[in-house]
């Protein structure tokens, strides 16, 4: 049994896949036409698939900067502790709790400086212990800030007299 192939081509018209008799040429002018004509439809397509996007991508990196900010506000609220707690262990007599507060603030930016809600020095047995709260800055630092504060402790242990 053989197959028999029948090309019904001019009923159909070629829109189901089936190979069109046209004269040589015809088909690469007919491809070149709809390409055209298929840009030509896409021509502002990628301009309003960015502007859709572009909102999504200033928002991220929005995102991005305030974990900037709250990273940034909890390396200083750290280092300050660090510093106030050595400093109150260093110094001798009743100034040790002013000399904490001033080494706490001595290295902050104005901003935080500003937005530092507490400092807590404490004698702890061997130790010298510091706490030091910071407020969170909003995108902005010294514009608005975070109701929720950032604690830095650290503790150090005392000098002895000499």
């Amino acid at each position: 049994m053989t197959l028999t192939e029948t090309r019904d081509t001019e009923i159909r018209g070629g829109q189901h896949g089936d190979a069109v008799p046209a004269r040589p040429g015809t088909r690469t002018r007919t491809r070149i036409r709809l390409l055209t004509r298929h840009q030509e439809r896409d021509r502002g397509q990628t301009a309003i698939e960015f502007l859709g996007v572009t909102p999504l991508i200033i928002l991220l990196f929005i995102a991005l900067w305030q974990c900037a900010l709250i990273g940034y506000t909890f390396s200083l609220a750290g280092n300050s502790a660090d510093q106030a707690a050595h400093k109150g262990a260093i110094t001798q007599g009743s100034y040790r709790g002013q000399a904490c507060r001033e080494a706490a603030e001595e290295d902050l930016p104005p901003v935080w400086r500003k937005s530092m809600k507490r400092t807590r020095c404490e004698n702890s047995g061997a130790l010298y212990k510091a706490t030091v709260q910071l407020k969170v800055p909003v995108l902005v630092p010294g514009v608005l800030n975070w109701p929720m504060t950032i604690e830095g402790n650290a503790a150090s242990p005392l000098e002895a007299k000499r």
